[in-house]
């Protein structure tokens, strides 16, 4: 792997937050939450963290329906793709299977491994296969672990098939826990990439680390020009980012899972340090990114996340709902409000034609399956 010497990062300063009222968090050993382990963090000043933006701006949408169930009976459904033609692939996270959705149909892509799977998929609890992503030049870029690490990548779709396995990047540190894995080309045509802390908190404030991290690579996996430290890595201090997504003029924004007390919506910052694991939610302190808003982690663990012009919605699992976060002019947020009554939801992101998909996880084995889980939905806002 290529690593530079370690480089401090100049931190920005804070930024303006709207936070939900603040509740009681979970237990560390709680089995529901995508969250174990980790030193506990120093608590925030809590008046820093509870007063929200005067007349903060609302949600636009009164509400959020189910309009149109487009696959049924997944198991652990992970992340979805859009092909050119409109069709979808989506990853399955236990069995190490991709599906092609068209339309209402849905069939298994033969990757080349033992029932189709991917052959070196490694799954206990929260690994196995993650991420994935089109890329600009038609490839299939996947994160997934093995026995060994996490690594992308990237394969050609020839019809029903995943072929020429190619690594992209590997030896982003593993673990059964906390292994991030969301996938997406931003506007600038690199991929980024969210890692996490694997139970070693230390390694997300390491700089010469991949763990804990947003990266952002080439197509074949080298450093990206203008990355802050000169390798992989665009921001740090992250315990377990799972959702990334852009505004049209380029804002970033990232959902990350906090411990016991706080899950975090930030704007992300070439170079920012955002905290982990000296601190959890708002720090107050200028060495560190502030998060725009915090949830209780009983109300969040927030996963995939879709960013338009309008605001952030979010994928929550432990929360069980649909949060959107209004976005004022210039990148201020509003208050955020929830819907949907789905159960436990791992990803939702914008589809070609405008609408809106959510992604269940309510079979990853810390969740209640309801009748035809995991789903796949479209949904309408009014």
């Amino acid at each position: 792997m290529r690593r530079s010497p370690r480089t401090r990062a100049v931190a920005a300063g804070l930024l303006l937050s709207a936070t939900m009222t603040m509740a009681a968090g979970c237990s560390g050993s709680d089995p529901q939450p995508d969250r174990a382990g980790g030193p506990a963090p120093a608590p925030s000043p809590a008046d820093d963290r509870t007063t929200p933006p005067e007349d903060p701006s609302e949600s636009p949408f009164t509400e959020v329906d189910v309009v149109d169930t487009i696959a049924t009976d997944l198991r652990s459904p992970w992340a979805v793709a859009f092909l050119p033609d409109g069709s979808a692939l989506v990853t399955q996270r236990d069995s190490g299977t991709v599906l092609h959705v068209t339309g209402h149909e849905v069939s298994q892509v033969d990757a080349g491994g033992p029932d189709g799977a991917l052959p070196q998929v490694h799954h206990e609890t929260e690994d196995g296969l993650l991420g994935i992503a089109v890329g600009p030049d038609g490839g299939i870029y996947l994160y997934l672990t093995t026995a060994a690490d996490n690594r992308v990548i990237r394969m050609d779709l020839e019809g029903e098939r995943l072929v020429d396995p190619r690594v992209v990047l590997d030896g982003i540190p593993s673990g059964s826990h906390h292994d991030g894995g969301r996938l997406a080309f931003g506007p600038d045509g690199y991929l980024y990439i969210t890692t996490g802390d694997t139970r070693e908190p230390s390694l997300s404030q390491d700089t010469d680390s991949l763990a804990g991290k947003i990266l952002r690579v080439s197509t074949t996996g080298e450093p990206a020009p203008g990355n802050p430290f000169g390798n992989e890595v665009w921001s740090y201090g992250h315990r377990n980012v799972q959702g990334i997504g852009w505004t049209d003029d380029g804002r970033m924004y990232a959902s990350e899972f906090g411990e016991n007390s706080f899950d975090e919506l930030n704007l992300i910052e070439p170079g920012g340090n955002y905290g982990w694991p000296a601190v959890e939610g708002w720090a107050g302190d200028p060495q560190y990114v502030d998060p725009l808003v915090t949830w209780p982690t009983s109300e969040a663990s927030p996963s995939g996340i879709a960013v338009t012009d309008d605001g952030v919605w979010v994928a929550a699992l432990r929360g069980e709902r649909l949060w959107f976060v209004p976005l004022e002019p210039g990148g201020a947020v509003g208050e955020p409000r929830d819907y949907l009554d789905l159960g436990r939801l791992r990803d939702v992101l914008a589809t070609p034609d405008g609408g809106l998909w959510v992604v269940t996880s309510n079979t990853d084995g810390r969740g209640d399956p309801r009748g035809s889980d995991d789903r796949i939905v479209r949904v309408e806002t009014s």
